[in-house]
This record gives structure tokens, sequence and C-alpha cells, in this order.
């Protein structure tokens, strides 16, 4: 020990004071598994506030549970730079320069934690919060396979746990009506149905001509000996409904279905409608929606669950979907990398009209667009800041299918040789701040990632007369539903909405977004003289804030077309008091139904003449 040098007594004395890779290993763990049981606890509480009827509760919950996630990350990061510092006076700052042992000892932290996720319910996601730990920790230069789960260390197929995720059920044993009210009644609801055994026999036999329209030539639908119906455990709650979540197996095909259970207005409970379809699911867990809530012990056994209802639907969407988006980013940027190596075409401008604070582009095959703020903002007033906080706000927002959830990530690297030289001309003029290069990469220090859509000035150029109307009145009832929402749009240039693969006309420009309350609709006051009423300035006041909902006519409805259909289905629109009136309800604390599902699907609107015979071919 004589003749040790005093670096080397100094990396002695490291070795001995330093908490044990385990010691930190587990500290990350146990910051996960807090963050997962208040996680699981959101959607045990979610099913008190339904049977209480408490929406505003349930959307105060949505919104609470986003911040879970970076306050555990948070908390867990300072609780390790407590341990270091207290018994090596180690500062977090000083991993942005790894010493050898440092990096080997930081490996050494994800062995350990890989140990610990042997049987654990939840390794992925626990996976993730490392990842988000780490890079809290050290300096972006060490976001590399060696200190980070780029890929999965702990596989999720067939995992070994004591109940399955999904209950199974078979409608020949007593009948696919007593089958459907059993597997209702097993959720053990606390509020009484108000004819359950009607709506049962309602959901059935809509989903027997719902499957002779789907088997060709089939005009009575038989079940065979192995069909089977599975339900997911739990309940997915989102603002005013409960919805169940299945597949029915029958003669080895598979069809995904969800329940709707709804309050009436007695606040009894009644099964709303059915959705029998992959295109209806996939609506229901739209990026357009609010995040589900939904207790899951295990969430990848879910996920795998609902990937066979909806196999074109990314498992990171589906991740989001159910409120864990920090997973459904991990995920994305797994696909993102793979798509690069198993594609050859190259990022570039995305086509449409240029906005005033966004730089846009994407990678053609990709089905999503990134999203930069500009350096100089062409809109006054507008900052970084500003837009950051809106963007924010829509990820707090009940988005109620019309405005179009982000991914944001931070240190986004792409191949220099897979961009064409026109974007990397106009990152380099727009965002140069946002840019890190080097020889063979841009990095990109902030951006949004969002669905691609085609934006609707577009779609409506080329559209025919029944596709033409269809998107009008999709736009006129996003802005409609959007105000219901509380939210405004501001800019409601078509520029500034996209329709979506299913035709479906949803907002995504969020700069001059801002809540109803903020506004003040107005009517154009009588020009004073027909002097000023020719003059192209207004010859009365304007305030911050003040709309005038006349003047959509003259600025959105110049295309004879598009003005008849919205004349027809929005005029409301185009009327102060209606606006006014809106604003009034949401002051009164109103939350409108607007649902994930069209009106044709639900039961009880409709009259369905009870057939001895349709009960017989079930």
């Amino acid at each position: 020990m004589q003749n040790l040098s005093a670096a080397d007594h100094t990396k002695i004395q490291q070795v001995k004071v330093l908490p044990t890779p385990l010691e930190i290993a587990r500290k990350i763990l146990a910051g996960f598994d807090r963050h997962y049981s208040l996680f699981r606890f959101s959607a045990q509480r979610a099913k008190t506030l339904y049977e209480s009827h408490d929406w505003h509760a349930i959307q105060y919950l949505s919104k609470e549970r986003i911040e879970y996630y970076d306050t555990r990350v948070r908390e867990t990061t300072y609780q390790i730079a407590q341990l270091l510092e207290k018994t090596h006076g180690l500062k977090l700052e000083k991993f942005e320069d790894l010493t050898p042992e440092q990096a080997e000892y930081w490996q050494a932290i994800k062995r350990e934690f890989v140990g610990l996720l042997s049987d654990h319910l939840q390794p992925e996601l626990a996976e993730s919060f490392f990842n988000s730990v780490t890079t809290r920790i050290l300096h972006n230069n060490y976001y590399h396979n060696d200190f980070l789960f780029v890929r999965p260390a702990v596989a999720t197929d067939y995992m070994d746990y004591e109940s399955q995720a999904y209950r199974v059920y078979y409608p020949q044993q007593n009948g696919p009506v007593n089958c459907l009210k059993q597997l209702v009644n097993d959720f053990k609801l606390e509020l009484p149905f108000k004819n359950l055994h009607s709506d049962a026999r309602k959901i059935v036999q809509r989903a027997v001509r719902s499957l002779q329209q789907l088997i060709p030539g089939t005009h009575v639908f038989r079940i065979t000996p192995d069909c089977q119906v599975h339900v997911l455990n739990s309940l997915f709650y989102r603002n005013k409904g409960a919805y169940i979540v299945g597949r029915l197996v029958n003669n080895n095909m598979i069809y995904p279905f969800s329940i709707p259970i709804l309050h009436t207005k007695s606040n009894e409970l009644q099964l709303d409608a059915l959705l029998f379809t992959r295109d209806e699911i996939s609506t229901l867990f739209s990026f357009t929606r609010a995040y589900f809530l939904v207790d899951m012990p295990v969430p990848s056994a879910y996920v795998d669950f609902l990937s066979t209802l909806m196999p074109n639907k990314a498992k990171a969407e589906l991740y989001t979907s159910l409120g864990l988006h920090k997973q459904g980013k991990t995920l994305f940027y797994r696909d993102f990398l793979r798509h690069l190596k198993n594609s050859t075409d190259k990022f570039d401008i995305t086509p449409g009209i240029k906005g005033m604070v966004m730089a846009v582009f994407d990678l053609p095959s990709f089905p999503y667009v990134f999203k930069l703020i500009r350096d100089n903002i062409r809109k006054d007033g507008m900052t970084h800041d500003i837009v950051k906080k809106k963007y924010h706000m829509v990820k707090m927002h009940d988005r109620i299918g019309r405005m179009a959830d982000t991914w944001e990530y931070s240190q986004v690297a792409l191949p220099k040789n897979r961009c064409t030289p026109a974007l990397l001309k106009e990152l380099r003029q727009e965002v140069p701040s946002l840019l890190t290069e080097t020889p063979d990469t841009i990095i990109i220090k902030h951006a949004y990632i969002e669905r691609r859509m085609t934006p609707l000035n577009l779609y409506l150029l080329n559209a025919h007369d029944a596709a033409l109307e269809q998107a009008v009145i999709g736009y006129g009832d996003a802005i409609t539903e959007l105000a219901q929402a509380n939210i405004f749009p501001g800019d409601m240039l078509y520029k500034n909405f996209g329709v979506t693969r299913l035709g479906r006309v949803v907002f995504y420009d969020y700069d001059e977004i801002q809540p109803m309350g903020e506004m003040n609709f107005r009517p154009i006051p009588p020009a004073p003289n027909e002097e000023a009423e020719l003059s192209g300035e207004p010859w009365y006041p304007i305030h911050v804030n003040d709309v005038f909902p006349e003047e959509f006519d003259s600025f959105l409805l110049g295309d004879a077309r598009i003005r008849q259909v919205f004349i027809k289905h929005h005029i409301h629109l185009l009327n102060y008091k209606w606006w006014q009136s809106c604003q009034q309800s949401i002051n009164t604390g109103r939350l409108e139904d607007i649902f994930p599902y069209p009106s044709s699907s639900r039961i009880n609107l409709d009259s369905i003449n009870t057939s001895l015979k349709e009960e017989q071919d079930v």
C-alpha cells in the first residue's frame, strides 16, 4: 500500500465509500414502484368517481396523473444525488465527463437493475424509468447503449403472473344474453342498471346483424364449438364513460368489440352502444383522445391483448392511450430507429403552406411529422415559451377527438445523408439554435412529433362533392366541439386542420389556442355612415381577445361549395350569441356529451324489434 500513488489511494477510497451499484439500482426501482402504485391507484380511484358521477374529478385526475412520472423521476434523481454527495462528495454535474471508473460503475448499476427485474410485472416500464433517471444524471454525450435500455433487456412475452389479464366466457353454455349480463356484472359496479337484460338483448341483436354483414353469404350467424368471449379485467374510464373492451372468438376468427357503459339521467347505468369493427375500436383509442384510466397489474398483457384487436396500431400508441406516454415514447423511438435501418427514402419538408411558428418535415415512408419551433417566429407577440405552454396545455386537456397528441423529444439524431439538401437548408436557416451538426449527423435539440394527416386545405382542393361535404361538416363539428370543451382554436384557417386516415377532421396548430373564458365574442356594430362601411379599416374599436364571428364568413367561406355546406350545417358558428351561450354553459360547469363513436352505434336511440327467431338464431 505504501508504494501506491496519491491518485491510486484516491481511487481506493472512492471504491470504499461509493454506494454499491445494487444500492443505486434498488433506489431507482423503488422510485418506479412508487410511481406505478400511484398510477394504479388513480385507475382504482376512477371507478369510485365514475360511480359517484363526479366527471370534473375524473378530468382533474386524468390531468394530474400525467405529471406523476416526471415528479417521481425528479424525486428519485434527487435521492441518488443526496446519496452520492453524502457518501462521496460527488456532484451529479461531475458525470458530464465520466472517468473509466465512473463508466464502469454506471454499467454495473444497469446490470444490477436487470437482475432486479427477473420477477417484476412491469419490467418494460421500469427500464424506461431507469432511462429517464439516467439521462437526468449523465451528460447527453452518454446517451448510448452502455448506460441506457435502448433495447429491452427483459422480455414481457409469456410472463408468469398469478392472474390473467382477461376473463373468458362461453356463450354456448347459458346463451349469449346471459353471458353478456354475467360479464357486465363481474365488473362489480356499485350502481344498479336501469334494464340490463333489455340492453344485453339489444347488444346481442346488434352483434348478430353485424356478424351477418361481416361474413359474406351468411344469413344466420351460428355459434361454433370454439366460441368464446374474452374481456379485459379492468374497465377503461374516460370522462363520462366506462368501456368494456374485449373480443369474440368464433370459428377461429377474432372480432374486436367495446361496450360503453353510461349513466342515465336518474344515475342508473345502461349499456349505450356496441363498437364492433377495428376502425371503431381504433377511433376509441385514437391519438386525438384523452388517456384512459385503467388498472393494469401487467400492462404488457393489456397491450398484447389490444394488439389483437388493432393489429395496425403501433404498441407505442397503445401504451400512450393507456396513460403510459413515457413508454410510448420509448417504443416510438425504437420503432423509428428500426424504420431508419430498413428504409432508404429521405427526410424532406412536409408539403403544404409553411407555418409562421413551426418548421415541419417528415420521412415519406414513416407516418409521423417532426415539428420544430422557428428561431424567428413570424407572429407578433409569439415566443418559444408561449408555444411550449400551448402544447403543454393540449397535453393536459381533454382532446375530445379533435386535437392531435404529440410526443416531445430532446436530442433527436438524424443521419445527414437521409436529409434532402432543401431540408438541411431550411433547418439551418429557420432553427439554427436547435441544431448541432457532426460530419454525419444532425442533432435536433427539441422537437414535437405527431401523427401525419392530410392538411384540410389540400384535402378540400382535391375532394369530390360528397367527400368535401363530409370534410366541411367535420371541420365545423371540430370547431363546435373544441368550443364546448373550453378551447377557442384562434386561427381557424383550413391549413391548421388535418384529415385522418378514417376521415376525421382534427385541429393541430396550437400556438393561438385559448380557453373560451378569455375571449370576448361580439357583434360587429352598425356602421355610422356609408363611407365607414366601405372603408378598409374597421369603424369600431377592437380590443385584445375580441372575436367577431360574423367575420368568419369573409375569410373562411370564399369557396361557394364550402360555403353552401357550412351555412347548411354550421351557421351557428357565425353568430356571436352561440359562442356566448357556449361560454355560459362552460361557466356553469356543464360537460357536454361528446362521444367517441357515432350515434348509429348506440342501442337506445333506435327501435330494435325484438324477434324470437333472432334470439333462436343467436
